[in-house]
């Protein structure tokens, strides 16, 4: 199976654990951020991953090599200009094609994981309930507070945007867990161009009868590392044995 990482964002958030590297560098007890995304993705069985790459992308790529891109075939897909997720989704699209027609049944899902989130969450019953729904892109969702909500029907259909701030509930509004799944026939949907958020094409396409579902991953263990205080309380929990990193 073959996946993507979203690695290319400037960490801002993240400053000054930043100041000197990419995010995808930022360590948690002795390990990358990238390193444990990669190590979760090629246990669940990926072998084939796409990285985007755009602050200290030289890094990146030395840091990949010094490591035998960790047993995996890993292909860099570097910005000049930051292109957000779905611009920069859309510049990967021939390796998830492979030549073919976006709209070709044989070709298989592919996950997209940001370099910034580790979890428990299952992605084996995320690739099936995407399969199940024949769904055009299926986003792994939990019940807790968010900023941005996603708001779903009760037969997990996205529907649009909740307000800011809103308190996440089940089948109602819920926050994205930054880990999807996605139907390599979403290239021929695609009508953005440049930068812009795959979120919000999600939304237009949900709106225009594509089925774009929600998967409720539950209470599972899941962390956002967007700030310095993030990477601290995650590396508390490593060390204390409360968690896995991968």
């Amino acid at each position: 199976m073959k996946a993507m990482v979203l690695a290319a964002g400037l960490g801002t958030r993240l400053r000054p654990l930043t100041s000197d590297r990419p995010k995808a560098l930022v360590t948690v007890a002795g390990r990358t951020l990238l390193e444990i995304v990669l190590t979760r993705l090629r246990r669940f069985g990926v072998d084939e991953v796409m990285v985007n790459t755009h602050h200290y992308a030289e890094m990146i790529r030395e840091y990949l090599a010094e490591n035998r891109n960790f047993g995996m075939r890993i292909e860099l897909s570097h910005e000049e200009q930051l292109l957000d997720t779905g611009g920069g989704l859309r510049k990967a699209a021939w390796f998830f094609l492979e030549g073919k027609d976006p709209r070709d049944p044989s070709l298989p899902p592919f996950l997209v994981h940001n370099v910034d989130v580790i979890s428990a969450i299952d992605l084996g019953a995320l690739v099936r309930f995407h399969t199940e729904h024949a769904a055009l892109a299926t986003l792994a969702v939990q019940a807790r507070a968010t900023s941005r909500p996603l708001l779903f029907d009760a037969r997990g259909q996205l529907r649009g945007r909740g307000a800011p701030g809103a308190e996440a509930r089940p089948g109602q509004a819920m926050a994205f867990a930054g880990i999807h799944v996605i139907s390599p026939r979403i290239f021929d949907k695609l009508s953005e161009v440049g930068a812009f958020s795959i979120a919000d094409a999600y939304v237009r396409l949900a709106a225009a009868g594509e089925t774009i579902v929600g998967f409720n991953a539950g209470g599972v263990y899941w962390r956002d590392l967007g700030r310095p205080e993030d990477v601290a309380a995650a590396e508390r929990e490593v060390r204390s044995g409360a968690i896995a990193p991968a």
